[in-house]
């Protein structure tokens, strides 16, 4: 564990996913108690995108920003909002120059699959629709997201490959949660790793499944051709049960054909980053910024 993270080890927060209401609540409060960047140098608008039902967005516009990415929420699909990702979204428009599209998808159990799903996918193609309006170049429309976001917005450009949606310039899969099996070593090992472990992980999958079978469109990994996908970035943390599902959905984007750019950053757990103090958890939200005003830049 890097040193500055497992200072913090004993103070960090322990969570289940047993009860979601009182889950989304403490996830609420912990939220709250990260601080967010001054945001002087851009437009931040609460909107409804209209949809069946609507969906709550919060749209991030930075000064000449000419990109855009839409951007899913961590929590286990159960919970976090667009309050919730607020330090998280504003940091991302900051550091990139691209407008943030944060998406206040449905939550499981209430919500199973697909309905997370379905509220992403309409505002990529509501963000496409208005691209003129949002000031952007409709072809430089990336996806990304945190954990179960991060699993999301694979899914996105799985969807919109295979409708022939709007094209995806870039996806940016941080720590993903991309398959429901739970088999590889770091998914059956990670049983009491900080933040995310095992246990939670299951419950995570149970809540959002319901009483449906997992189709690639909710576990990205049962995807059996990832040919003709947008380019990646793929970060996993050392200590994640989600670590090996990350990279072995990199190698398939590789073998598929599709560029991409895979992190595995040693000595972090899943979320560390939070702990903003940490020399590591800086170079990884930089990072973020960066690989993105990177894939929209000319």
């Amino acid at each position: 564990m890097d040193p500055e993270l497992e200072a913090f080890i004993p103070f960090f927060p322990q969570t289940d996913l047993s009860d979601p209401v009182a889950a989304r609540a403490y996830f609420a409060g912990l939220a709250a108690a990260v601080p967010a960047p001054d945001t002087p140098d851009m437009d931040v608008e609460d909107r409804v995108v209209p949809a069946d039902p609507d969906v709550a967005v919060r749209i991030y516009r930075p000064r000449g920003a000419r990109g855009a990415v839409i951007w899913l929420h961590g929590g286990g699909f159960v919970m976090g909002d667009v309050d919730t990702e607020h330090p998280w979204a504003a940091r991302i428009a900051e550091s990139s120059g691209a407008v943030v599209v944060s998406v206040g998808y449905r939550l499981a159990p209430e919500h199973p699959f697909p309905a997370a799903l379905d509220d992403a996918y309409a505002v990529l193609n509501w963000t496409v629709e208005h691209a003129d309006e949002l000031g952007v170049d409709p072809a430089r429309i990336a996806v990304g997201g945190h954990s179960a976001g991060g699993g999301l917005a694979a899914a996105v450009a799985l969807r919109s490959r295979d409708e022939q949606g709007p094209p995806i310039r870039f996806q940016l899969l941080n720590q993903a949660g991309l398959d429901d099996r739970m088999e590889t070593w770091s998914a059956r090992n990670f049983t009491d790793t900080p933040w995310f472990h095992r246990g939670k992980m299951v419950a995570s999958w149970r809540h959002y499944l319901g009483s449906r079978p997992a189709t690639p469109y909710a576990a990205p990994s049962r995807a059996a051709d990832l040919s003709g996908l947008p380019p990646a970035y793929v970060a996993s943390a050392e200590f994640c049960p989600n670590r090996d599902e990350d990279i072995a959905y990199a190698v398939r984007l590789l073998q598929a054909g599709v560029s991409v750019e895979l992190h595995q950053w040693p000595g972090t757990f899943h979320g560390s980053q939070a702990i903003l103090s940490a020399e590591v958890s800086q170079r990884q939200n930089a990072e973020l910024g960066a690989v993105l005003r990177r894939a929209l830049a000319d």
